[in-house]
């Protein structure tokens, strides 16, 4: 699988995992745990393999354009992991807050998922080799399957 392949497979989880959690009601408490902790570990290995592996390679493999993309990734992905889904999980499953939290998290990633889809791996299929991109994907999978490990 090549590095983008993983990334929007991730991105594909990640986002039904998110909208599973906006379709809970605030009495499902347990389920909202439990999808909460599955949206932070997913997040967690998806926001490393990206800013350790994929980002750098992207923006050394681009110009002045991909590197301002790439320091706008950063940034989403601070506000969703350093910002927001500090705030949710902190927040009392079955209150009203929580909803509002967990509706601001999805947006944001979709958001940021959507824009990545659209324009930053449009531009790496185009800047990057395929034989590139397998083996970005190949060590982004090691990464990540590590990170997975130590998260469960």
């Amino acid at each position: 699988m090549d590095a983008i392949q993983l990334l929007k497979a991730d991105h594909k989880l990640v986002k039904g995992l998110l909208a599973e959690l906006a379709e809970t009601s605030t009495r499902a408490t347990k389920k909202r745990e439990e999808l909460l902790h599955k949206i932070q570990v997913n997040l967690k290995a998806h926001t490393t393999i990206e800013e350790e592996i994929f980002y750098p390679a992207f923006k050394e493999a681009g110009k002045k354009e991909e590197a301002k993309m790439y320091y706008e990734a950063l940034e989403e992905h601070r506000a969703a992991g350093d910002l927001v889904l500090p705030d949710l999980l902190s927040t009392e499953e079955g209150s009203d807050m929580f909803s509002g939290r967990a509706k601001v998290l999805k947006e944001l990633i979709e958001h940021h998922a959507d824009e990545e889809e659209k324009e930053m791996f449009k531009d790496a299929r185009t800047l990057m080799t395929k034989q590139q991109l397998n083996e970005l994907g190949a060590q982004m999978e090691k990464r990540k399957q590590k990170i997975l490990r130590e998260l469960s």
